[in-house]
């Protein structure tokens, strides 16, 4: 591992971002996105994506400098078609947007279509929670899910995030796939060269996969198979739940903006599928007082993290506790990269012609 000071690594990814022809502030977005899902430990979805980003710029596939059109919009709810917007800033941006009009309306609401890969969606539904206020976040995905009994993929990973606040910072921030496991994590263990574990995904005959180049591969061609829903094969674990609310995504972020869903979203090799949004923030004072409800859900995450751990677990975690963790021990001793990541980044900053920070020592070393 190497370690990065998080204001470089940003600086960092925002001058790629540059040299790949976006504006500043949306180079920042992009970087300060990024960088946040390394710091939590989330690497599926951090700065090792700049290299098939830079990919999709280069091509056209992805824009920056964009302005999204409105299709529809009132005081409270919001459409866009993002114009083949980068996913990352694109979103920020419209969370903004929703949250504006949340505090003037109670609640809002806003569907993306159009656009691209966006991240971590907790990123956004954090930012409601910041401003006292429930936030939502999902996007569907290239078709990469397989439903219950089937063994050809008809929805993507199509993650579910939702945040609330606490009180002196404490919060709730639950941010998952629908999948058992979100591509991003099958590509960690192919640029790490382990096999998948058993339960993660199926092949084309509907057994167990393991091996992860030739699940990208066949995920990115659509031959069949790909990701189970969460709960895994058949019935016995739920997996048609998983499979439902993969479904409750679609409609959610394609069916209210007009835009693709199920099998018609596909990557191609250069880049990520075009996809989209929904974004939503609710007021907590719409419901009750604010510090009433902070104390109370305050109140029940201390219970969940003060349980008694089961034999050979150290501990009990709330949803976005590891996270927080991991994001305050990063900004103490540097973000954390692997070694390939940061080969990677530095090879595509040098053919940019962009300076690199300084490596910050191991902790303990």
């Amino acid at each position: 591992m190497v370690f990065i000071v998080r204001a470089d690594l940003e600086r960092l990814c925002s001058f790629i971002f540059q040299a790949l022809g976006f504006p500043h502030e949306e180079a920042a977005d992009c970087a300060e996105i990024l960088v946040a899902a390394d710091a939590r430990g989330i690497k599926s979805h951090g700065v090792a994506r700049i290299k098939r980003y830079a990919s999709g710029i280069k091509a056209g596939f992805i824009k920056g400098g964009v302005t999204p059109r409105v299709l529809h919009e009132t005081p409270l709810s919001l459409v866009l078609d993002g114009e083949g917007a980068m996913g990352l800033s694109l979103s920020k941006r419209s969370m903004e947007r929703v949250i504006a009009k949340a505090r003037e309306q109670g609640m809002a609401f806003c569907s993306i279509r159009n656009s691209n890969h966006f991240g971590i969606a907790g990123f956004y539904a954090e930012m409601a929670a910041r401003e006292d206020m429930i936030g939502i976040a999902m996007t569907n995905t290239a078709a990469l899910g397989v439903p219950t009994f089937a063994r050809k993929a008809m929805f993507g990973t199509n993650p579910i995030a939702f945040a609330a606040p606490g009180l002196k910072g404490m919060r709730f921030s639950l941010d998952m796939a629908t999948t058992t496991v979100p591509r991003g994590k099958i590509e960690v263990y192919q640029r790490e060269g382990k096999e998948l574990p058993p339960g993660w995904a199926v092949g084309s005959n509907g057994l167990t996969a393991q091996d992860p180049r030739s699940l990208l591969d066949a995920m990115l061609c659509q031959q069949g198979g790909g990701l189970l829903p969460l709960g895994g094969a058949g019935e016995t674990h739920g997996g048609y739940k998983g499979y439902g609310l993969a479904v409750l995504v679609d409609i959610l972020c394609a069916l209210t903006s007009g835009g693709v869903f199920g099998e018609a979203v596909r990557d191609s090799e250069i880049t990520s599928a075009r996809v989209c949004h929904c974004f939503m923030a609710i007021r907590l004072d719409i419901l009750r007082p604010p510090e009433d409800f902070k104390r109370d859900l305050s109140r029940m995450l201390e219970a969940l993290a003060s349980l008694e751990p089961a034999e050979g677990a150290s501990r009990v975690y709330y949803p976005g506790l590891k996270e927080q963790e991991a994001e305050a021990l990063s900004n103490k001793q540097g973000v954390p990269l692997t070694e390939t990541v940061w080969q990677q980044l530095k090879t595509l900053a040098k053919s940019l012609e962009v300076a690199l920070p300084p490596v910050k020592a191991a902790p303990g070393a």
